[in-house]
């Protein structure tokens, strides 16, 4: 079968490759990929992977054979992967653990788009209570940035979108940000709570705009700079401010039946930002890696 794997060489990050059927054991299911997502830092950090190991690890599909051992979702189920292993193939062996069951009424394009960006929003955005506080997501633009607005807004936070340029802000309104900012120096008051994907010269100056008691969540940086605090920027009195990292890739079934639900009811959606073929999966990463993408790269699998 056809699976993208990953390529060291300049060629890179991935390539077509022919490779073995998978073998399921019994507390796995065989699933029929139908749809990828792509993900600028599994792209982009693509050789810390092995050369020719089967890449990605978003995608929806169909379960082609159910858990031998009765566990997981039935054959026939629809179901979405988010941060599992070695999902962008024909067919893959995967537990139940890495499994969301697609509802109806829910495209599995969509439901592909959720995965790593979804699951890492939604799981640093409940480390504290967010009603009527005050949050800030840098990067809004981008995959995390673009649900992290959403379900910020949905869990009763007054929202912050700090994006790059005017021309990445389109859309941050509807999805519920309350503003929506290009320059930190034009920002009042303080944030509660701070979803960072950027990192660099910028991070320091979103430290200054913390509340007593606030906390940054490091998700990313794609600024790909260093960061350098002010002498004595990080003594003050009152309530501690933290920076917390986050890399959190334990099984994400629960987060997974818990973005799908929301996308049923209508009240998430996954802004996808190019869908196409996978075979033209070189130009994807291409558009990606250009930051000519706003939301999600979703591919089918022809």
């Amino acid at each position: 079968m056809r699976a993208l794997v990953v390529d060291h060489s300049e060629a890179g990050p991935v390539r077509f490759a022919d490779v073995d059927e998978p073998e399921p054991a019994t507390n796995e299911a065989l699933v029929e990929i139908r749809c990828i997502g792509l993900n600028l830092g599994e792209v982009k950090f693509a050789d810390q992977w092995p050369a020719g190991a089967v890449h990605g690890h978003d995608a929806a599909g169909v379960v082609v054979r159910a858990a031998s051992d009765g566990s997981g979702p039935p054959e026939g189920a629809r179901v979405a992967l988010g941060m599992a292993p070695s999902a962008w193939a024909e067919r893959i062996a995967v537990s139940p653990a890495w499994l969301g069951t697609v509802p109806g009424g829910v495209e599995l394009a969509d439901a592909a788009a959720l995965g790593i960006a979804g699951v890492t929003a939604l799981r640093v955005l409940r480390k504290r209570s967010l009603l009527a506080r005050d949050v800030l997501i840098t990067g809004a633009s981008g995959g995390v940035g673009h649900f992290a607005v959403q379900l910020a807004a949905m869990a009763g936070a007054r929202v912050t979108a700090l994006v790059g340029s005017t021309d990445r802000a389109a859309g941050l309104r509807e999805l519920g940000a309350d503003a929506v900012v290009t320059d930190l120096a034009k920002i009042e008051g303080r944030f509660d709570l701070v979803l960072d994907t950027v990192g660099g010269p910028q991070l320091a100056r979103v430290w200054s705009l913390l509340a007593e008691g606030g906390a940054i969540h490091l998700v990313g940086f794609a600024s790909g700079q260093d960061t350098t605090f002010p002498q004595g920027s990080l003594f003050a009195f009152g309530e501690p401010r933290t920076i917390a990292t986050f890399g959190d890739t334990s099984p994400t079934s629960k987060e997974m039946t818990d973005l799908l639900g929301l996308v049923a009811a209508g009240r998430l959606s996954a802004p996808i930002g190019l869908r196409g073929d996978w075979k033209d999966v070189d130009d994807a990463i291409g558009a990606l890696f250009a930051r000519k993408v706003h939301g999600k790269i979703v591919l089918e699998v022809s």
